[in-house]
């Protein structure tokens, strides 16, 4: 896993410029501690610092491919390409002679082989720019389901920016961290719109999109995204095929040069990912399996059922290690950590945005920093349940009724702490309204006019394309903060297209939720977590961390770069409001909004240009 820049000006001599692209790729040496690289010619420039994990010694970037006319492509590329040994065979059999081992070089010359087509046939995370030589053009492209982050920035003059983060764009002279009424809806709505960089000129690569930039402008064009398709198997035929495909993409996953773990929680989808990791170490004649659990000082001894909650993690998370036999290792994190200054300081650092999510990315944060000293690459159960619909909301009648993204009947107003004015100006609800009715639009129902299963297939869709991606992102982020790759082999697209087109009654035949995963997975899991409800990651139920929180949202004042933003009279009013335990409460994502928009401005060169 990398951090990669780069900068395109067709109007410019950027051989001049090596000093800011340096600049931008010194801000991803987290993302990359192992090597940096800058390559430059006229109006071209890259940048890459390296997290080695596949071929050590080789696969150094930038990389290019050379004739005996120069250079014909280079490449900036961060992160896994699954498929490579099938694709460098391929490609081997086409003329194309190899000098590393790594799969930075088969995505690399698959370009060189089929031009843009070449995305058709990577299976993996990854998002890479490409610079055509031949034919002036740069590509850029990002995985299907936007696992790795790639933003491009278009307010440079004649030129286009682009990197791993908006932090390494900003680093350039002539890139400014503005945002907008626009960018600060987008920041607060809760709605992940596809694209949105919430920065001014700043704009994300889609999942699953090609970006052209060439002398004739910027093209943009979507090669992948959850499409229809008739799904003819019955449940049995189709447990035996979720299984399958489960059973090579965590083969394909597991393979690294470094040390590898998994993350774990105790639920279905992580428990699932331990012990199918576990059994292709074994089957390679590698292993013990080393597997981390977050939890938090008396969680369990304490716990308290909320509503999103039933049981604490951890009892489940220890009948997996004895069930699977991994090297495990609890992650016992206090209130004190976990509301530390300096720590939620670094954590919007990483995002480069504010969250109203606060200990559940300081706890991923400090998690993923212990993590690091023991292993390099981690596989984790997210996106499972937007993938087999494992939410609540997909199994509550008033919730797949409601005309709005189901995660927002969740946790209150957004507008709540926020000063009047502001709340009036930026018309939340209604900026969520067109968002959830541009993401039905997109939806391809094909010929099925099932009233029921095209609901819950819309109800799929904006999952896949707006809800998983905020938990990505966070993911990306923490993780990358430390130089840890996280893989994700739920979101192979191979089992999201399968399972997306799977008839609704197929993903519940038992009755539950996560049907399907239950049944392909249950002959490799413990009964107790084979029969446990869904549960989603932890949030710390410690009343010293919800009045440590309440006292820092009080202290905000006028000297708060956010005293705009906020209203302090509502603060006051959340902070006296009874205690919520689960974490997704109005007063406590408030409050966390809030301290977060605090440290945001304070941490990051944003500007706020509001109308």
């Amino acid at each position: 896993m990398c951090g990669i820049v780069g900068w395109v000006d067709f109007a410019r001599e950027l051989r001049a410029e090596r000093a800011a692209v340096r600049a931008m790729t010194g801000t991803m040496a987290l993302r990359g501690p192992d090597a940096e690289g800058v390559w430059v010619r006229e109006h071209v420039a890259f940048g890459h610092r390296r997290l080695a994990v596949i071929d050590l010694a080789g696969g150094v970037q930038p990389m290019t491919v050379e004739d005996d006319r120069g250079t014909v492509a280079a490449i900036t590329y961060s992160g896994e390409v699954y498929n490579y040994r099938e694709l460098r065979a391929e490609l081997r059999g086409l003329g194309h002679r190899f000098r590393t081992d790594s799969d930075t070089e088969v995505a690399l010359r698959a370009y060189v082989q089929w031009g843009e087509d070449c995305v058709d046939r990577l299976n993996g995370m990854y998002a890479f720019g490409v610079w055509d030589a031949r034919r002036e053009r740069l590509v850029l492209v990002r995985d299907r389901m936007g696992v790795k982050p790639l933003y491009f920035y278009t307010g440079a003059g004649n030129g286009v920016l682009f990197a791993s983060e908006p932090k390494a764009i900003f680093a350039h002279p002539g890139a400014e961290a503005v945002v907008d009424t626009d960018g600060l809806r987008e920041l607060l709505a809760f709605v992940k719109t596809p694209g949105h960089g919430v920065y001014r000129d700043l704009h994300e690569v889609k999942p699953g999109e090609v970006v052209r930039v060439d002398r004739t402008g910027l093209h943009r064009r979507r090669y992948w995204r959850p499409g229809y398709a008739e799904h003819r198997d019955d449940v049995d035929t189709t447990v035996r095929t979720v299984r399958e495909l489960l059973d090579d993409i965590v083969a394909r996953q597991t393979i690294a040069d470094v040390p590898l773990c998994a993350l774990l929680s105790g639920g279905l989808d992580s428990s699932a990912i331990t012990a199918l990791s576990a059994a292709a170490l074994a089957a390679r004649g590698d292993g013990p399996l080393r597997s981390f659990a977050v939890d938090f000082v008396g969680q369990t001894e304490h716990f308290q059922p909320d509503a999103m909650r039933g049981t604490p993690d951890t009892p489940f998370v220890h009948d997996v290690v004895k069930h699977v036999g991994t090297d495990h290792e609890d992650i016992v994190l206090s209130a004190a950590t976990l509301i530390d200054p300096l720590t939620r300081s670094a954590v919007v650092g990483a995002t480069d945005l504010a969250s109203a999510f606060g200990d559940l990315y300081t706890s991923l944060y400090l998690l993923f920093r212990v993590v690091r000293e023991h292993s390099t690459v981690a596989l984790s159960g997210e996106a499972a349940d937007e993938v087999f619909g494992g939410y609540a909301w997909f199994h509550r009648p008033e919730y797949v009724q409601a005309d709005r993204f189901p995660w927002l009947t969740v946790g209150g107003p957004s507008g709540a702490g926020l000063h009047p004015d502001l709340v009036d100006r930026l018309r939340l609800a209604e900026y969520q309204a067109d968002a959830y009715r541009d993401a039905l639009a997109e939806v391809d129902h094909g010929d099925d006019t099932d009233p029921a299963n095209r609901r819950m297939r819309e109800l799929s869709y904006v999952h896949l394309t707006r809800f998983v991606q905020i938990l990505l992102d966070r993911k990306d982020r923490m993780s990358m903060a430390h130089g840890l790759e996280v893989r994700v082999p739920f979101c192979d697209h191979r089992l999201v297209q399968y399972v997306y087109n799977t008839p609704w009654r197929l993903k519940t035949f038992d009755g539950r939720e996560k049907s399907l995963l239950r049944a392909a997975t249950a002959d490799a899991l413990p009964a107790s977590v084979v029969g446990r409800v869904k549960s989603p990651y932890p949030s710390t139920q410690d009343p010293l961390y919800e009045r440590a929180l309440r006292d820092a949202a009080v202290r905000l004042g006028a000297d708060s770069p956010a005293a705009a933003l906020l209203d302090p009279a509502g603060l006051a009013g959340l902070a006296a409001a009874p205690y919520e335990r689960d974490g997704f409460g109005t007063a406590r994502r408030s409050m966390e909004q809030a301290l977060s928009l605090d440290l945001w401005l304070r941490r990051t060169p944003t500007r706020l240009a509001l109308d």
